[in-house]
């Protein structure tokens, strides 16, 4: 059973047994970053190499041209999952340093766009700073935000920002999806894994 058909299930028993009052939130917890005076509780090197054995999936989150801004926007991004069924959410990671980062929150809205194996070199290209990353790229207008929909990819979803979270040196994005769609459901997925695709 795939994500979503475990988050129905989990919708449809939550359904079923009915609740006397809504779950409370947990308290917050108290993030901070390492003081310069303090040992970091792992190595960053560490860290990189041992979550680097998760195998990821790979995606381009896109955004059109806001107000004054030239072209459209874009970055490859590994950290992408979706969120929840009832309403339909999504979530992404980007840096807090990212350039690319305030052009999408302009914009208010985003589309995913998962890459297939053949795509390793497009997402290389999304991967860099200051280049025209849209440069001989085909794409056209996802149908609600108008965020370019990467051509070959192997499914889109388009989304409006709905809450942002700060997590460490990350941003935590969550989007609302307004609309979906896959493209060639029998490609295989382009997989990041130990610092190469896979």
């Amino acid at each position: 059973m795939g994500q979503a058909g475990m988050a129905e299930a989990a919708v449809r028993y939550l359904r079923s047994v009915g609740s006397a009052r809504p779950v409370e939130p947990l308290p917050r917890p108290d993030l901070r970053c390492v003081g310069e005076d303090e040992r970091a509780p792992v190595g960053q090197g560490d860290f990189r190499r041992v979550l680097g054995s998760f195998a990821t999936g790979v995606a381009v989150v896109t955004a059109p041209a806001a107000d004054g801004e030239s072209g459209p926007a874009g970055f490859a991004c590994q950290s992408f999952s979706s969120l929840s069924l009832d309403p339909p959410l999504v979530t992404f990671m980007v840096g807090r340093t990212s350039a690319t980062w305030p052009r999408i929150a302009r914009a208010g809205v985003f589309c995913v766009n998962v890459l297939a194996a053949h795509q390793g070199a497009l997402c290389r290209g999304f991967a860099v700073s200051g280049a025209d990353k849209f440069a001989g790229v085909a794409y056209d207008a996802a149908p609600c935000s108008g965020s370019p929909r990467l051509a070959e990819t192997l499914a889109w979803i388009d989304c409006t920002i709905h809450a942002v979270h700060t997590g460490g040196d990350h941003l935590i994005v969550v989007g609302r999806v307004d609309a979906l769609g896959t493209g060639d459901e029998d490609a295989a997925p382009l997989l990041f894994h130990r610092g190469r695709f896979l």
